[in-house]
């Protein structure tokens, strides 16, 4: 399989965006740029661009375009011409997209692919209920009803934490969110014929070879 793939992960929250990012990044060897990683990076170290962003995400709504679109186009254009790199959770309105169209129009080459995960709303409710991540380094985790949320992290060790956005009432807020905004930026790029679908209801590694099928083809 060919490096240097520029993909956009596109899904509602609790999609697995985030798995299959990871799993991705280290297959294709390129960089994951996750917009909430980056605002939660700059929240940690107590920026203003941080404390802006929080009563947004804390409510499960979506952080202001002039926000947003700076500092992941920063990160974007800072990824060598000849690399690769996965975005995940940018863009999210049609906007946004033609932001991002209009940036990388400027460097050598445009995006790739738009990997579109589709999983059922009942499904993400139950995902979401259960989702806890590393405090440390940020990995996704998985804790159904009765397990032991004490658990650490697989990968680091790290503790595992509920973020306040996969609380029930901001999951339902960002869910409707999505629906509402969020959606249309399908249709801004399979008009440019970048799209591939994959159902996301069934296990991660199964969604995986989907998607690196998809890609092959």
């Amino acid at each position: 399989m060919a490096q240097g793939l520029r993909l956009v992960l596109f899904g509602p929250p609790g999609a697995g965006k985030g798995t299959q990012a990871q799993l991705l990044r280290d297959r294709l060897k390129v960089t994951h740029i996750s917009s909430g990683d980056l605002f939660r990076y700059h929240l940690g170290q107590g920026t203003a661009l941080g404390l802006r962003a929080k009563e947004y995400m804390n409510k499960g709504e979506l952080v202001p375009d002039e926000v947003t679109i700076d500092i992941i186009l920063d990160k974007v254009l800072s990824v060598p011409n000849e690399e690769g790199f996965i975005l995940d959770g940018f863009p999210r309105n049609p906007h946004q997209a033609e932001e991002l169209e209009k940036a990388l129009s400027g460097a050598v080459r445009g995006l790739d692919k738009v990997v579109h995960i589709e999983v059922p709303e009942p499904v993400l409710l139950r995902r979401l209920g259960g989702r806890f991540v590393c405090r440390d380094c940020q990995a996704p985790h998985s804790i159904g009803e009765g397990e032991d949320a004490s658990k650490v992290c697989s990968q680091c060790g790290g503790e595992l934490y509920q973020r306040d956005d996969d609380q029930p009432k901001a999951v339902k807020k960002r869910i409707q969110v999505y629906n509402d905004e969020t959606t249309p930026v399908l249709g801004f790029y399979r008009d440019r014929d970048v799209v591939v679908d994959i159902s996301g209801d069934q296990t991660v590694d199964d969604v995986n070879q989907q998607v690196l099928a998809a890609l092959d083809a």
